[in-house]
């Protein structure tokens, strides 16, 4: 187990490297940050020249990735056009991001593996036609519908929560955002769960498992669940990311100062060190979840070994 993980780690480095090579190339080649920072009116040619030299854009492309890798090494993502140090923007939006994020996955795993175990066992009956018919309807609503809904009837009509997150953003106010962001994925880990588990029900260990007359919820805890879950892991796991990066609608509709709304604040003002340093952030955030993913196979499945 610990070779495989050096060798994981090891094969990360130039997923990373080639990751944060194409980030940084489309964001500093599709685009002018000379043009963002004077906004509507176009910035002379001295003064041009002179934001081009302070932010080091008067080099030539590869030597500002080389700039920013060598800087990133020592913890400096750069400083932002509007002259704050991209790492305190991470500081206070990632733990916001991040405690929106563990609201959502423990919806996925609370709501949408129950439900997947609970039509699986039962499919082809009312309960697992409902639930489907949900979920296809959850899956086709878009979500900013959904926050927009959310809001409107139990922010503003019934008043049972703020409509919009405070800048703390407790998990206590997260709650609902929290739903509206894992509401798709929530879905998706029910369909998938069910279809495992259905599949996975009709395996020779569980009808041998019954035939030794083992208990009926230990075959579904400790045998059929767990190598069902495996396929979940595996969208969870990159789920985690997405959530996190992807969170732009749903802080954009309740207020939420977190990775999503630096990101939009960022390109909308083309400030290319922000969205560079917060991407590249979410890639090892993408290679982690996508490791310890792979380690919790070995977990759900004791026939899995890693050499």
């Amino acid at each position: 187990m610990g070779r495989y993980v050096v060798r994981r780690l090891v094969q990360m480095v130039p997923v990373f490297i080639g990751s944060t090579l194409l980030i940084f190339l489309m964001v500093n080649v599709m685009g002018d940050p000379v043009a963002g920072l004077c906004g509507d009116r176009q910035c002379d040619a001295a003064t041009a020249a002179q934001l081009k030299k302070e932010f080091g854009l008067d080099q030539p492309v590869w030597q500002q990735y080389l700039t920013y890798m060598g800087n990133l090494f020592t913890g400096d993502f750069g400083t932002a056009f509007n002259g704050q140090e991209v790492t305190e923007l991470m500081s206070t939006a990632f733990p916001v991001t991040f405690r929106l994020t563990v609201v959502a996955i423990l919806f996925e795993v609370l709501i949408g593996i129950t439900l997947g175990v609970v039509t699986g066992l039962r499919r082809g009956r009312p309960v697992d036609t409902g639930v489907l018919l949900l979920t296809l309807v959850v899956i086709s609503v878009p979500t900013f519908v959904t926050g927009l809904l959310l809001q409107l009837l139990l922010g503003v009509e019934r008043d049972w929560i703020r409509p919009s997150v405070s800048p703390a953003a407790p998990f206590g106010e997260l709650i609902v955002p929290g739903l509206v962001l894992a509401s798709v994925s929530l879905a998706y880990v029910t369909r998938l769960t069910r279809t495992s588990i259905a599949e996975n029900r009709r395996s020779d260990y569980v009808r041998t498992a019954i035939a030794k007359g083992l208990p009926r919820r230990r075959v579904v805890t400790r045998h059929l669940l767990r190598n069902s879950l495996i396929p979940v892991v595996t969208f969870i796991g990159a789920d985690i990311g997405f959530l996190m990066g992807g969170a732009i609608v749903t802080e954009r509709i309740f207020n939420i100062h977190g990775v999503g709304y630096q990101l939009y604040q960022g390109i909308l003002r083309q400030n290319t060190q922000t969205v560079v340093g917060f991407v590249t952030v979410l890639v090892l955030v993408f290679l982690l979840c996508n490791l310890v993913v792979d380690l919790l196979y070995a977990v759900l499945d004791p026939r899995i070994r890693y050499a």
